[in-house]
């Protein structure tokens, strides 16, 4: 117990500065507001199928903190996950999970993708959602991030989020394999 004592002191002042998460209801504004942002982004776009995403993604997000038993900020919550006090609650889950659900709606006017923001000086690797119209790239979408706020939804065009550089999965991949190389070259060469 007492080898544990500086360990549970550090989770307990982590967490007091940390705070917790607003437990925010999504509302019929926010869910039109999406709506109305997604059917913008172009004329194939189905209003119906808008909407329903748009719910879809608010209340979904709110639905995958509960599960993860989300109590904290997201960062908060990694350490839990880390430390394996709960089970999920990454980015990546947030991203399969919402991601999953999204394709079920079988959306005829919409595709849904998979973004990445890969790792950065003070920033870790970042996952998330993207919707576009049917065949368009994530470029042509709008980014869903359940993750950020801890279950309420953050949404914006991807080349407006000042936080993150979004990317598609193969292209981050790509540059993570060759960054990869590019160190081990210069270890086996000392």
């Amino acid at each position: 117990m007492i080898k544990a004592l500086p360990y549970l002191l550090f989770l307990v002042s982590f967490f007091a500065i940390v705070g917790c998460t607003a437990t925010s209801n999504y509302d019929e504004k926010n869910i039109d507001r999406l709506a109305f942002e997604i059917e913008q982004l172009g004329p194939s776009v189905s209003a119906e199928e808008a909407r329903r995403a748009s719910y879809i993604a608010h209340t979904y997000s709110l639905q995958l903190a509960k599960e993860y038993n989300v109590t904290t900020s997201a960062m908060a919550h990694n350490q839990l996950v880390v430390h394996g006090l709960r089970k999920r609650g990454y980015c990546n889950h947030y991203t399969a999970d919402l991601s999953k659900r999204l394709k079920q709606e079988d959306f005829r006017t919409l595709t849904v993708h998979w973004a990445v923001s890969p790792p950065a000086p003070l920033r870790i690797i970042h996952h998330s959602v993207i919707i576009s119209p049917r065949g368009g790239t994530i470029d042509d979408g709008i980014l869903l991030d359940p993750w950020r706020n801890s279950g309420v939804l953050f949404y914006s065009k991807p080349q407006d989020d000042e936080r993150y550089d979004w990317r598609t999965r193969a292209e981050v991949r790509e540059q993570l394999l060759l960054d990869a190389e590019a160190r081990d070259a210069r270890f086996s060469s000392d």
